[in-house]
């Protein structure tokens, strides 16, 4: 539900009292429409009265939403959320439990924390830490208010806040969990800069084909003579089957089945290994 901003507060001049101009200038006294809305039942009556006391008190709702500013969130999405807050107030509120103001601020501001809470944090991380979070960058800001003033140490935020240092560096660590960079960020500004995705870490085959020739080495030891060399002719000196069979002698369809019969030889004896090892809960298969 999009919300507009007014840009007048309409109503007569009797919707705002004295008092609620000492309490706040977007505060006014609306009592008489929540008494009338109560007594409405659904229908098109009572939506417009809704509409009339929402429109009354967006400002509020826009002014909570402000607190939170500078936080990762623009304020035309925080005055959207404030607005949705202020909605669920009017829907509940009762007039015996008082001032529509007291009931509503805790509520919108409820509900602009939800928000962050739950839509803007890039790494879920749990709820304390969350509020050590809100804790430290609290105190980082009180603590560096004055000009001039040095960047506070783990040990100064604790005395702050009263945290254990523990705590704080929890605090501090997320957040940096709070918003995540793109893995095309730039990281150098330099001509020769570099993203993100740059310093990620790739497996390497080459890792692979170094254990699979070590898993392979005691099985092609165990052939014999003939095999081993069609089968290093044929996959080390990359020659063709037929010419590896007028350099021994023998027929092309020869070689084929050789080949054939040494390599399921040795892929065998290596999956056999393999399968032995595993049963017998030999440490190096596993890890």
């Amino acid at each position: 539900m999009l919300i507009e901003t007014p840009t007048h507060r309409p109503g007569t001049p009797e919707t705002t009292t004295t008092a609620s101009r000492r309490r706040h200038d977007d505060a006014p006294d609306t009592a008489a429409l929540f008494a009338r809305m109560a007594e409405l039942e659904e229908g098109p009556e009572r939506e417009a009265v809704r509409d009339e006391l929402v429109t009354l008190w967006l400002p509020m709702a826009h002014r909570i939403a402000g607190r939170f500013r500078d936080r990762g969130e623009s304020i035309e999405d925080l005055r959207q959320v404030a607005a949705l807050g202020l909605v669920k107030a009017i829907d509940r509120f009762d007039l015996s439990r008082g001032a529509f103001e007291s009931y509503a601020v805790p509520t919108i501001t409820g509900e602009v924390k939800r928000h962050f809470r739950d839509r803007m944090w890039a790494l879920r991380v749990p709820r304390r830490v969350q509020e050590l979070r809100n804790k430290v960058r609290v105190a980082r800001r009180e603590l560096t208010q004055n000009p001039g003033s040095p960047e506070p140490s783990v040990a100064d935020i604790a005395t702050h806040t009263g945290l254990t240092e523990e705590e704080v560096n929890a605090g501090l660590e997320a957040l940096d969990s709070f918003s995540t960079l793109s893995l095309d960020a730039e990281l150098s500004s330099d001509d020769d800069g570099y993203s993100l995705a740059d310093t990620l870490g790739a497996a390497d085959s080459s890792y692979d084909i170094v254990v699979d020739r070590e898993s392979a080495k005691e099985g092609l030891r165990r052939l014999p003579e003939r095999e081993r060399a069609i089968l290093y002719m044929r996959f080390f000196e990359d020659m063709t089957q037929s010419r590896i069979a007028d350099h021994l002698g023998i027929s092309q369809m020869h070689v084929s089945r050789l080949i054939s019969r040494s390599c399921a030889r040795v892929r065998d004896e290596v999956l056999g290994q393999r399968t032995g090892n595993r049963g017998s809960g030999d440490p190096s298969t596993t890890a």
